[in-house]
């Protein structure tokens, strides 16, 4: 039995997880756990945009017909706006019935303005090149109920966005086995939080749907999914409600104990699949190679060597000799057993009516092999005829494909191996502690990693990786934060600080109350956020996908030109016979050209150009601390001309603090503190904070030496934050006023000589001053400081020589900004502007044709991310499911800006170079098996020969792409000792 450690009162978790800081501090406030809802009723709700509502007797029209339907609980109509809102059960109706309904009664439903949307992943099976992926994302499109598809070559999967009113992934998966390719479910929208549990003591299905009733029951449970046959039992659930542990002993509930439940672990469904598509390739290709090396060895090597070519040119009956029996009898099975895979993906494209690498495969080797069955026919029924087979050019053929697609795919493994190390960070297992009241251990058990729950405690010892995301909660360590952030410093862990799961202790024990588990940690989202870019297709994909509509039709009208283009000129004479090789007649050498230009061509290079480089340059980056989300981000990052950088938390620390405090009235130090204490205490702004800490220091200090004030601070009313200038509030009945300059000019407050002189002068300093204004009149002043980062300077200096120009932008005053641009080396500044200000910037910027980059803490900068071409959140630590940015750098480090936009220059230029490459070997390859040098040099490409250049293309496409692993940062900047040590590395 697993004990549960939970504080009294339970941690309430947003309604969106994947929005909100992972390691957030707990609130600690009670909730009250709501009792089970009966899964039937469950309700939804769906409007309409109804036409041809012209009174009150359509509404009452409407009202009734769909009043009448089962499972409609509430309807309401406006006439005013033509809008129907409609509540009903899903388990007993859905959004097209009720569509379907109000049609019927003579109304239009011209578009449906809220539903729902689910998501689901898929692995799918059986692509070969770009054409697949465009023909199944085409069908998927038109399946009733599917909003959005795409499907990734190169990861072989789908994400599809659907109405689970009108479809669901089982319907979706039909579609897909319907398009003539294979699909697993990898995950649905519903399966954020499962766990897989293996039953032990059920014998029949009745104790199955006993254990199910038990777990239907149990608060927190979403969905059910059994496994009769292996006994097995899926569980989606709420973390907030449950977990894990809980569930087992829920299951053990059952007939007093009787049945019993532990963890069972599935296998990685990637890596299973990955590991199932080499060994099929590679067995294909060693069963082919049985046939195909003795066909090649009867056809090229023994009539050559004495007596053995005597024995294979002995007639059998008529011309039929025993060399053409055995190398018909061997390539039959390569043709239509090993190659069946040909025949059925060229049956489904053509169903599909789009055309593959498969057609192009089946056309070039039936042609070989239907020709050579010809002459083994000829031979059979004549004395004299005497022709050349070509079944070693089928067998052959098929064998250097099949070797080409093995290569292709254990390469393509190698484009994930970034993502696979993330995934096997966090370690199996866990120390979970059970504490009493007074924080003394009671009990400690070793439990696997996939049990914790939210608010456990664990216990992590030195060289030990932290399970899970969490609040130190005792004990103090350095922490390996590398494998997630790229941070190669050890960073101090004391209690009150986050730590991320997968990351490694140091020195020191620590005690960790976990926050985030499961799919919620940093750790599984980095990993989503990295698989949802490797699936998200880059622009200049689109260049393949419009090659690939017509590349293999074109492709197939080259061979038959190629063919008759030899063909016709010899049969009337045109050519010399001594152009004809030995052994062969006109059609055959026609043919051989045909062939060659069926199969040299290869559509896979094309396709597999952009997802591949993509896919490396993604996981590199994740592993660096750089998450760019997908191919557009990549393809955007690489053309920016400008950087616009925030002030605070970008180019400074972030971390404001109180360097004096000036009055300017009578009023004493402490009365002002608590003033300006009580007037600041309801704003997030840093500096509201940082005086707050201050301001603490300094009241505790004067009570030490004067006697000690019991008063308790005032509290603030009619509180207001105005954005970009201040706060202000009533505090004991004074109208208290706190901020900059502009929020005195707005309320009419006179900032005198003196004030100005201690203003300019803190400014010159690079430092912000905050006035504080008390009835009308300026009470006092502080003066604020915040660091500039130690490599900012480095970073925009490196910038420009790439040819970037800096700006910055912020809401301090003139004075400020200019004094800390000046100090990293910013020409152009920004100063004074709100958020909204920033955006309106950015865009000015761009109305100049300048592709701009934004970089921000991801929080008040939202505004100016989305308007950037590309939005960076910079120091979003574990915050990697902001939406605004299109980059995340989990470090608050300058560094990665210059990593984000060189990476993106660096797989852009090699996609181009894929590109080069593929449309170089098939402009070149094409003409050169078509026999366009032979009248000149003599130089013809064999068919199997032209196959093993095709299967040579993809490989040298993906193993291009693989050169983007040994990426390096081009910028590293170490602080030691306060010197700063700047490396450069290309």
């Amino acid at each position: 039995m697993y004990t549960n450690v939970r504080d009294k009162k339970t941690e309430q978790n947003g309604r969106d997880y994947l929005k909100r800081p992972l390691l957030e501090p707990p609130n600690s406030i009670c909730i009250t756990i709501p009792e089970p809802v009966d899964k039937l009723e469950k309700k939804k709700t769906v409007m309409f945009r109804i036409g041809n509502i012209r009174c009150a007797s359509c509404v009452i029209s409407i009202e009734s017909v769909l009043g009448e339907l089962k499972g409609v609980k509430r309807v309401s109509v406006s006439p005013i706006q033509g809008q129907a809102e409609i509540e009903y059960v899903p388990k007993l109706i859905n959004t097209k019935m009720i569509k379907e309904t109000i049609e019927d009664a003579g109304f239009p439903v011209n578009e449906i303005l809220k539903q729902d949307i689910a998501v689901c992943r898929l692995r799918i099976k059986g692509m070969a090149c770009t054409s697949c992926s465009e023909s199944l994302e085409r069908a998927l499109k038109l399946l009733d109920g599917v909003k959005k598809a795409v499907v990734g070559l190169a990861l072989q999967e789908a994400k599809v966005h659907f109405d689970p009113n009108v479809t669901d992934p089982d319907r979706i998966i039909e579609a897909i086995e319907d398009s003539g390719f294979g699909a697993d479910l990898i995950s649905s929208g519903n399966e954020v939080n499962k766990v897989h549990l293996k039953l032990e003591g059920v014998s029949s299905v009745e104790d199955i749907n006993t254990v199910k009733s038990y777990l239907e029951l149990a608060i927190g449970v979403n969905h059910i999914e059994l496994d009769l046959e292996e006994n097995r039992v899926t569980v989606n659930y709420d973390p907030d409600l449950t977990g894990p542990r809980s569930l087992i002993e829920r299951v053990q509930e059952v007939d007093h104990g009787s049945c019993k439940a532990s963890l069972y672990t599935p296998p990685r469904q990637r890596e299973t699949e990955q590991q199932h598509e080499i060994n099929m390739y590679r067995d294909q290709f060693l069963l082919s190679c049985l046939f195909s090396v003795p066909v090649f060895i009867f056809s090229m090597v023994l009539p050559m060597l004495p007596p053995f070519g005597h024995w294979l040119e002995y007639k059998i009956y008529k011309m039929f000799t025993v060399g053409l029996l055995l190398r018909w009898i061997l390539c039959t099975p390569v043709q239509f057993i090993v190659g069946r895979r040909f025949y059925r993906g060229s049956y489904h494209a053509l169903r599909r009516k789009s055309a593959n690498m498969d057609v192009l495969v089946a056309m070039g080797t039936n042609a070989a092999y239907l020709y050579s069955v010809y002459i083994a026919v000829k031979a059979l029924s004549s004395d004299t005829f005497e022709g050349q087979d070509f079944f070693e050019t089928s067998a052959t053929l098929i064998s250097f494909i099949l070797l080409g697609k093995y290569l292709e795919v254990v390469a393509k493994g190698k484009t994930s191996d970034a993502l696979a190390k993330l995934t096997d960070l966090a370690p199996d297992s866990a120390r979970l502690l059970t504490l009493d009241d007074d924080r003394n251990v009671v009990s400690e058990v070793e439990i696997s990693t996939q049990l914790i729950q939210r608010n456990d405690i664990i216990k992590i010892i030195p060289g030990e990786k932290v399970p899970v995301d969490g609040i130190v909660i005792d004990g103090q360590s350095y922490m390996n934060e590398s494998m997630i952030t790229g941070e190669a410093r050890a960073i101090a862990k004391k209690p009150g600080d986050k730590v991320i799961g997968g990351t490694v202790t140091e020195n020191g024990c620590l005690l960790v109350k976990a926050t985030h588990v499961g799919s919620e940690t940093a750790l599984s989202q980095i990993v989503q956020l990295v698989e949802a870019a490797q699936l998200a297709r880059a622009p200049v994909q689109k260049i393949a996908d419009l090659i690939s509509r017509f590349f293999v039709p074109a492709v197939v009208l080259a061979a038959l030109i190629t063919w008759l283009g030899w063909l016709i000129p010899g049969v009337m004479g045109i050519y010399p016979e001594h152009w004809i090789p030995k052994g062969m007649d006109k059609l055959e050498l026609a043919l051989q050209f045909g062939i060659s230009v069926l199969v040299v061509a290869c559509p896979c290079a094309l396709g597999l150009a952009t997802p591949t480089a993509v896919m490396v340059a993604t996981g590199k980056g994740a592993s660096l601390g750089v998450l760019i989300k997908g191919g557009n981000a990549l393809e955007k990052a690489h053309k920016v001309k400008a950087i616009v950088f925030d002030k605070t938390g970008t180019l400074t620390v972030g971390k404001p603090e109180i360097v004096c405090v000036m009055l300017f009235t009578s009023m004493s130090m402490g009365d002002f503190c608590d003033v300006v204490m009580a007037a600041e205490t309801n704003s997030e702004h840093p500096i509201a904070k940082a005086f707050l800490e201050h301001a603490r220091k300094l009241r505790q200090k004067i009570e030490s030496i004067n006697q000690p004030n019991n008063q308790h601070l005032t509290e603030v009313r009619d509180f207001e934050v105005h954005p970009g200038t201040g706060v202000s509030g009533k505090v004991g009945g004074k109208m208290v006023l706190v901020g900059n300059k502009r929020l005195m000019q707005t309320f009419n407050v006179t900032v005198g000589p003196e004030i100005e002189g201690y203003v300019s002068e803190n400014e010159q300093l690079s430092r912000t001053c905050v006035l504080v204004a008390i009835d009308g009149k300026v009470a006092g002043a502080f003066a604020v400081t915040d660091p500039v980062k130690p490599e900012a300077q480095h970073v925009v200096s490196y910038l420009r020589s790439m040819g970037i120009s800096s700006i910055m932008v912020t809401g301090d005053n003139w004075a400020t900004a200019t004094a800390i641009a000046k100090e990293v080396g910013i020409e152009k500044v920004f100063a004074e502007t709100d958020p909204g200000g920033k955006a309106d910037r950015i865009k000015d910027l761009q109305m100049k044709g300048l592709s701009v980059a934004m970089v921000g803490d991801g929080i008040n900068d939202s505004p100016a991310l989305v308007a950037a071409d590309v939005g960076m959140a910079i120091g979003a630590g574990t915050d990697v499911a902001i939406e605004a940015a299109d980059v995340v750098l989990i470090k608050s480090n300058l560094e990665d800006v210059v990593t984000a936009v060189d990476l993106s220059r660096k797989t852009i230029s090699r996609i181009r170079v894929n590109y080069v490459w593929a449309l170089a070997y098939n402009i070149l390859g094409v003409p050169v098996a078509s026999g366009i040098l032979y009248p000149f040099t003599g130089i013809r490409l064999p068919p199997w020969l032209a196959g093993a250049c095709m299967a040579a293309s993809s490989l040298s496409v993906v193993c291009s792409s693989l050169l983007l692993q040994s990426y390096r940062k081009p910028l590293v900047v170490e602080d030691t000792k306060g010197q700063n040590h700047c490396s450069k590395s290309r």
